[in-house]
């Protein structure tokens, strides 16, 4: 992978040390707790707020920071706004066996 960003820096012409295992921390974040797509749009966002202030490894920093807390607190709100799963339904067949009105065929229950 190494090789790979150095050539597209090169390509792109950046000079700038990346912090892989910050911003790849923070992809998994946003890929688990967001979802897949928004991960590498938001390396982009992160990558584009930082020019935005200056550029430069600390600005990277900053940003890919503010991403993953705002990541974090996202999945936090989501879950807690997801309402709780209905309990599943017991079969048919059973539930006439407890309340003991059939055998589960057709007809055979009480008249």
């Amino acid at each position: 992978m190494k090789d790979w960003l150095d050539a597209v820096k090169a390509g792109l012409g950046v000079d700038l040390d990346i912090d892989v295992a910050g911003l790849l921390d923070m992809t998994k974040v946003v890929a688990h707790g967001v979802a897949r797509p928004a991960a590498p749009l938001t390396a982009f966002l992160v990558g584009y707020a930082a020019a935005q202030t200056g550029g430069g490894p600390a600005a990277v920093a900053e940003a890919n920071r503010k991403a993953a807390a705002l990541a974090e607190q996202w999945t936090v709100e989501q879950r807690s706004a997801e309402p709780e799963p209905e309990p599943e339904p017991e079969p048919v067949a059973q539930a006439q066996a407890q309340a003991g009105t059939g055998t589960g065929q057709a007809g055979s229950g009480p008249v």
